[in-house]
């Protein structure tokens, strides 16, 4: 009996795990770009044609990565490093999928978490220490958010729900313990917050020093220019409060490049418990210093209270247009909180003049004059009334900014 060989088959490759990057659209100099920055270490491959990269313990798999897409098997080698990538159980490897899914700017936050009580030995891991790290990362990204809004010593809800929506596209990277994580913050529309951060950090970094140095607060009224504000000072307070320091780092999307006015490699900027004081100082500075804003707004009547007959009232309005907060109240005269009153039981919006005070977080309007409602059309008014239902939404009813001690808030109540 004739014995053949049986016909061999290649191989099947295994498939790369969903939400894997197309190896098509990937840039192998970005790939090499975020390989080095995440610590896999090149060692040995073609110059000029391919390097091998191992990852930062060495153990695992090494990657067959091509320097450009001239190599004639770049998509293959290509395909099988972002296949072994995902399947890979090294931290970084993921990180490095983030990077390339989305072009994007990475902030990284680090927290030296003293040993011992109040959370033992094993204090990184608690819980309290982990919801402290995740909550002043958030808080920072934030203020970076609304620092590329506008500028101000001190926001409160204006700008706020643009920023809030702002973070709804930021990624966040493993985190196994309390003291280190990193946010993927998209090139697309997160780059000007990421930018502003950088500045403000750094600006804040140098307000403090200036403020230990000589005793005077004036770098943290330039510093305003930077993205500097209340916000920014106690989202630090809160990441460095109940550690023994904490540091943030920033790194550019290697495909879109460094933005204008940055260093290529920004140096991470170090706070201190020893900068505390110094910090809540000037949240309590801008909170004081704030100017009053004033608005010529357009809301609709969502709330009413009055406490007698003839005494005028309260109104709860609906920004429309006019100021960049979502909700503000105001004190009515007698004329004008019976303008206000009609307009709402016609389904009109009302325009009225006033200040919007620090006081409350600018949510309220202060010497509120001139109300008069605001003509619409039947669709208009017929759309308005759609939007008005079931509108209110608690997340906007912040918590009152007035501090009754003079103490700014550490994001620990």
């Amino acid at each position: 009996m004739d014995r053949h060989p049986p016909h061999l088959e290649p191989l099947p490759r295994p498939a790369p795990a969903p939400g894997t990057p197309d190896p098509g659209q990937v840039d192998p100099q970005v790939l090499g770009a975020l390989l080095h920055r995440h610590g896999w270490l090149r060692r040995g491959g073609a110059a000029g044609r391919y390097g091998r990269w191992t990852p930062p313990d060495r153990a695992g798999t090494s990657l067959l990565v091509p320097e450009n897409r001239t190599f004639p098997d770049c998509a293959d080698l290509l395909e099988e490093a972002l296949t072994a990538l995902s399947r890979s159980g090294v931290p970084s490897a993921r990180e490095v999928l983030f990077g390339l899914s989305v072009p994007s700017d990475e902030v990284r936050w680090e927290r030296e978490v003293p040993q011992g009580r109040p959370y033992g030995p094993q204090g990184e891991a608690a819980w309290p220490v982990q919801e402290r790290l995740r909550s002043a990362a958030r808080r920072l990204l934030l203020a970076g958010a609304l620092a590329d809004r506008a500028r101000a010593g001190y926001y409160g809800a204006r700008h706020r729900a643009q920023a809030e929506r702002f973070l709804d596209r930021v990624l966040v990277g493993p985190a196994p313990g309390g003291r280190r994580l990193a946010a993927y913050v998209p090139v697309d529309g997160g780059r000007g917050a990421v930018t502003r951060l950088h500045h403000a950090l750094h600006a804040a970094r140098e307000a403090v020093d200036y403020r230990r140095a000589t005793g005077g607060m004036e770098a943290f009224d330039a510093a305003v220019a930077a993205g500097v504000s209340r916000e920014l000072a106690e989202a630090l307070i809160a990441l460095v409060r109940g550690s023994e320091g904490a540091r943030v780092a920033l790194a550019w999307a290697p495909a879109a490049g460094v933005p204008a006015g940055c260093a290529a490699r920004p140096e991470p900027v170090e706070f201190s418990p020893g900068d505390l004081p110094v910090l809540r100082e000037a949240a309590a500075r801008y909170t004081r210093e704030e100017p009053a804003v004033s608005v010529r707004l357009t809301g609709a009547v969502i709330r009413m209270r009055s406490s007698a007959a003839g005494d005028g009232g309260t109104v709860r309005l609906r920004v429309l247009a006019g100021a960049e907060v979502p909700y503000v109240r105001a004190a009515l005269d007698e004329e004008g909180y019976r303008t206000a009153v009609h307009a709402h039981l016609a389904g009109l919006p009302v325009r009225v003049s006033g200040r919007l005070s620090r006081r409350g977080g600018f949510r309220r309007l202060a010497q509120a004059s001139d109300v008069r409602p605001v003509p619409l059309d039947e669709v208009e008014r017929d759309r308005l009334m759609k939007t008005l239902d079931g509108a209110f939404d608690p997340e906007d009813a912040l918590p009152s900014d007035d501090r009754t001690s003079g103490r700014p808030s550490d994001g620990t109540a």
